[in-house]
């Protein structure tokens, strides 16, 4: 597959690139920044993903990935690599989805899928068989989160949640749309964000910290719980560094949500999380504890990670996990009914990747007695190259699913035949 500078957070850090940022000592040729200083948060440095480099791992940098996805003939090939259990089959759903990111379905069939760093926000339309992709949304910042929720298509778009009325009967002129919730901060940096709805109609949105690791802003790490009606907002969740994805419990109604963890502390350290919320206002663990035993060697500062709710898995080290879904269709075989099914984005952090793959998830409604295993691999070409990167998983109104792609610009379509 082609390579060249593209979409990636290289090209985020270009958007961040302001001067201002105070670069502290390091040792020749390591980055290093002092993260704790309202300058950094205001304007991080370009490279700001970089600052706690380390001799061992010094040099790894975010890949970058082909600017114009892959074409119809490289995903052709593509998904012939992909390796799946006996009996589910994986094809390509529609393709020219740069940047792919959240996914939502509207109402009338119209699948709604934010972007990661080219500003969009596309619709795709299944006529007659074919399907249409089409930009409904430009200019926009970093249009990662989306979702459709009674008829109202929502994006959010690092400090406003956006709403478009009657989205589907207006694919043509969505408008300017209506800011109905601003109360968050603008940094850039890990403030890409994906929206959750619950029974009552607020979204979870997570807000991670302007950095790799650091004491965090008041306004970042933390998940809030947003009315979209009211502007109304609460904090359910504090100490948690990096979500881009989760889903409610189909059987408790409890908010589970994916966790990247820092960078820098070697290949294997530490693990990426599934968590839930299992009580307001719980503390999981960041700046000061990672993958619930592992103190931070600058940033625990006495405290114990007994202190912090622990995950209820470790995912795997720089796996990257990003979007996830409860399975709740039929159309697959029954032990896979309200399994967790997570997209890893995968490793940049590593000296051999990981992740870049979908797994499965078994676990009781308290969390305990969690498993994983492997559902879908092969987006990993050798150590260190991609041929396509899953980031995020929605449910079709026949049960297969849906999985998107931002670095090979497509959706799958994964189902099942006895």
């Amino acid at each position: 597959m082609r390579r060249a500078i593209s979409r990636s957070i290289l090209a985020l850090a270009a958007i961040l690139a302001v001067a201002g940022a105070n670069r502290a000592p390091a040792a020749e040729g390591l980055k290093s920044y002092q993260s704790g200083t309202k300058e950094f948060w205001n304007n991080p440095p370009p490279d700001w993903f970089l600052g706690d480099e380390t001799e061992e791992q010094k040099g790894l940098t975010p890949p970058a990935g082909p600017p114009t996805g892959a074409s119809d003939a490289e995903l052709a090939d593509l998904v012939k690599k992909i390796k799946l259990p006996p009996g589910f089959k994986i094809e390509v759903y529609a393709s020219g989805v740069l940047a792919a990111r959240q996914m939502a379905w509207g109402n009338n069939g119209t699948l709604f899928v934010g972007s990661f760093d080219l500003g969009n926000v596309y619709a795709i339309r299944d006529e007659g068989g074919k399907r249409t992709v089409k930009t409904v949304v430009k200019g926009l910042r970093m249009p990662t989160g989306i979702a459709v929720l009674d008829g109202e298509l929502y994006v959010i778009d690092i400090d406003k949640l956006i709403k478009y009325e009657n989205a589907e009967a207006n694919l043509d002129n969505l408008g300017e749309g209506k800011v109905v919730y601003d109360d968050m901060p603008p940094y850039v940096a890990h403030g890409w964000k994906y929206l959750v709805a619950d029974k009552d109609g607020w979204f979870y949105v997570p807000f991670g910290p302007p950095f790799n690791i650091g004491i965090p802003p008041t306004s970042v790490s933390q998940i809030r719980r947003i009315d979209p009606k009211t502007g109304n907002a609460e904090i359910v969740a504090l100490g948690v560094r990096n979500s881009v994805g989760g889903d409610i419990d189909p059987r408790t109604g409890k908010y589970w949500f994916t966790e990247n963890a820092r960078d820098w502390l070697g290949d294997d350290s530490p693990s990426d999380k599934l968590n839930m919320i299992s009580r307001l206002g719980e503390h999981f663990g960041y700046p000061y504890c990672h993958q619930g035993n592992i103190p931070d060697p600058k940033f625990a500062m006495g405290h114990q990670c007994s202190e912090f709710t622990p995950p209820v898995l470790n995912l795997g080290d720089h796996v990257a996990p990003l979007g996830m879904k409860f399975y709740t269709g039929d159309q697959f075989p029954p032990e896979y009914k309200n399994s967790i099914l997570i997209a890893e984005h995968g490793s940049w952090n590593r000296h051999k990747y990981q992740g870049g793959r979908i797994v499965r998830v078994t676990a009781d409604p308290d969390g305990k007695n969690a498993k994983e295993e492997v559902f879908a691999s092969g987006w990993i070409d050798g150590d260190q190259s991609y041929l396509g990167r899953p980031d995020d998983i929605v449910l079709a109104r026949d049960g297969s699913i849906l999985v998107s792609d931002d670095w090979a610009g497509a959706i799958y379509r994964i189902s099942y035949s006895k």
